[in-house]
């Protein structure tokens, strides 16, 4: 596993545990520094973690708004909080992050969908951001 994908897992942990504190955006970065202090957090996946924390912490009614505009007969609040995660993850980094692919994106939330969610989160995952990826990265809905 690289270190970014290791960052990755460190922000969904950090998201998952913001949104549980009440989801106050000034506390995100926050709340993954005491992540940092807890556990032991590798040097070298600290700062991707915490971008995509700030990108998500910054972005928030963007990133939800891509987000509920890409769910068919769901809503935001009826989402778990893990599948929430994810997908604001996923999308800050598509929508921010220009030098990963859109694809690859997904297929590293979906490994953590397996990781963290139930058994039916990462087939939900794909399917939200494969049509987030159409709205904000239409270049890259072409197959390869």
């Amino acid at each position: 596993m690289n270190n970014r994908s290791r960052a990755r897992g460190w922000a969904l942990q950090a998201l998952y545990a913001w949104e549980q504190r009440g989801g106050d955006v000034s506390q995100a970065i926050p709340v993954l520094h005491g992540l940092f202090e807890n556990l032991r957090v590798s040097p070298a996946n600290r700062p991707y973690s915490e971008v995509l924390v700030r990108l998500v912490a910054t972005n928030l009614p963007r990133i939800d708004r891509a987000i509920v505009e890409s769910l068919t007969n769901w809503r935001m609040e009826r989402l778990s909080v893990i599948d929430r995660a994810i997908l604001r993850l996923g999308t800050a980094e598509m929508m921010f992050v220009d030098d990963v692919p859109a694809r690859m994106v997904i297929r590293e939330a979906m490994q953590l969908a397996e990781k963290y969610g139930t058994h039916e989160s990462a087939r939900f995952v794909n399917g939200v951001l494969d049509a987030v990826m159409r709205r904000v990265a239409p270049g890259e809905s072409a197959p390869a």
